[in-house]
């Protein structure tokens, strides 16, 4: 429905047909405004708010495209209704093609008056629609920003508890004089910083649905070596990630995983005295199926196959394979060397929308 009392503003050099516009249209319900010249209705546009604005096309000095084009490079422009002669469609595709919302052919009577009054109706509706589907569009845009910021100011919340925690674990561990009691609970911390390093990467970046994965595995790696190095012998984790943004459940799961084969390959594959190496891989096999391969050139798994230490880690990593329909394979890197090492792999299958390049 067009505005109470629609203002309308009808621009053309013929004043007879300004005198008949205004009596016709405001018999219909508007209020009509005049100009002379399409100077004069610009002029008049700037310092008045037109609901609509009508434009005749034969003009001297600025013909209706002009004033068109005059129209349209005001700040609020109003919508505008193009009034052409009965042979000139050509004018009108281009009058179209330069903004204009609708055309009327100019004839002399009532007609011409009904013809144009219907087609003022029918753009003010399109352009009070207009307003309202962008008055809705700013308050979803609004909307999502405030959830967007309170997503972040969770994560960020999660975070710092989860740091918390982490702080409270390694202020335990320092109190206990068993060892592995001491292990069991830096074990603990270092999975609670698996977990902690995703939310990190949520409130740091603009997504918060996905986790980039080469500067996940990357950070984690670094932490990685630094916990698990000493004096003595060093523990290098390199990560080689082909970029891929993964979602946040799945992100973690593969986090999780890396960071108990690393943990494993740091304690069990090298001496005590001796350095070593751990490789981190994350590879694309196919669109939705992705394969996480740690490695190293260490001592290798025992012969008979069991887990080494209390076996936390391999029924985490099971249960992490199971949640997410994963398939997990352990080898020997090179079985004729005397230090074969050890490759464990799983390949985990994405459902459609979990992996973005």
């Amino acid at each position: 429905m067009r505005p109470a009392l629609a203002h309308i503003l009808y621009i053309d050099d013929d004043d007879g047909m300004r005198r008949l516009a205004a009596r016709a249209l405001g018999r219909k319900g508007y209020e009509v405004s005049l100009a002379a010249s399409g100077g004069e209705g610009v002029d008049m546009a700037k310092v008045t708010a037109f609901d609509l604005v009508a434009v005749d096309h034969y003009m001297p000095g600025q013909d209706g495209l002009a004033t068109l084009e005059a129209l349209r490079a005001l700040r609020e422009c109003p919508p505008v209704v193009y009034v052409t002669g009965s042979e000139e469609s050509r004018i009108a595709v281009a009058a179209l093609k330069s903004g204009a919302d609708d055309y009327v052919v100019k004839s002399v009577g009532e007609d011409f008056f009904d013809l144009l009054a219907s087609s003022f109706e029918q753009v003010l509706e399109r352009a009070q629609l207009r307003r309202a589907r962008a008055e809705v569009e700013s308050e979803l845009r609004a909307t999502n920003a405030r959830l967007e910021a309170l997503l972040k100011e969770v994560n960020h919340r999660v975070a710092n508890n989860l740091q918390m925690v982490m702080s409270f674990v390694a202020l335990q561990s320092k109190t206990i004089a068993d060892p592995a009691a001491r292990e069991a609970l830096q074990k603990t911390q270092q999975r609670i910083a698996t977990v902690a390093q995703v939310n990190r990467r949520l409130y740091t970046t603009d997504d918060v649905e996905y986790v980039a994965m080469d500067d996940y595995l990357g950070g984690l790696a670094e932490d990685l070596s630094a916990t698990w190095s000493t004096g003595v012998a060093a523990r290098r984790v390199i990560a080689d990630v082909e970029p891929m943004r993964v979602a946040t459940d799945k992100a973690v799961a593969l986090g999780m995983i890396a960071n108990e084969w690393v943990s494993n390959a740091c304690k069990y594959a090298y001496g005590d005295s001796h350095d070593g190496e751990i490789r981190i891989s994350l590879r694309r096999a196919d669109e939705t199926l992705l394969e996480l391969a740690v490695v190293d050139d260490g001592a290798g798994m025992p012969s008979d196959g069991t887990a080494r230490g209390t076996g936390l880690g391999t029924r985490l990593i099971e249960a992490l394979a199971r949640t997410h329909k994963a398939a997990v394979s352990y080898g020997a890197v090179d079985a004729s060397r005397d230090m074969p090492g050890t490759s464990a792999l799983i390949r985990i299958q994405l459902r459609p929308g979990e992996l973005k390049a």
